[in-house]
């Protein structure tokens, strides 16, 4: 049967890392899906996310507001900038980083994944060894 998941019906026991929050809207907890997690989130201003992959996950984010700025790599050493409008694709097990650049508002976004379940698995920044 079709679903509303409105606001205050979110799941906000998800997965989180630090500088970030996410709110399930469409997941297993919410409605039994099997397939598929789709939420927002949001990067208080200047903040930054723990450092992270999602498993054998695909993530895709669309933002909504602010922006971001997106690091991967061994020590994180690559980057990109999102803008409201655009699309950003997380592969499988890709460690990464967000970080809000504005320091006067938060960024938003819409996050979906090929899972019903949010994996967020924090990994040691490593720039900090």
């Amino acid at each position: 049967m079709v679903q509303v998941i409105r606001p205050a019906d979110r799941d906000q026991g998800t997965a989180q890392t630090p500088g970030m929050l996410r709110e399930a809207g469409v997941c297993a907890s919410t409605t039994g899906a099997e397939g598929i997690w789709m939420g927002v989130g949001s990067n208080e201003p200047g903040a930054a996310s723990g450092v992270h992959h999602h498993g054998a996950t695909e993530s895709a984010i669309y933002i909504l507001s602010g922006r971001l700025r997106f690091r991967w790599g061994a020590q994180l050493e690559h980057s990109v900038d999102a803008e409201p409008g655009d699309f950003v694709f997380v592969p499988p097990h890709e460690v990464h980083a967000e970080e809000n650049l504005s320091p006067d508002t938060p960024a938003t976004f819409v996050l979906a994944r090929n899972s019903s379940e949010a994996i967020v698995v924090p990994v040691a920044d490593p720039r900090s060894s």
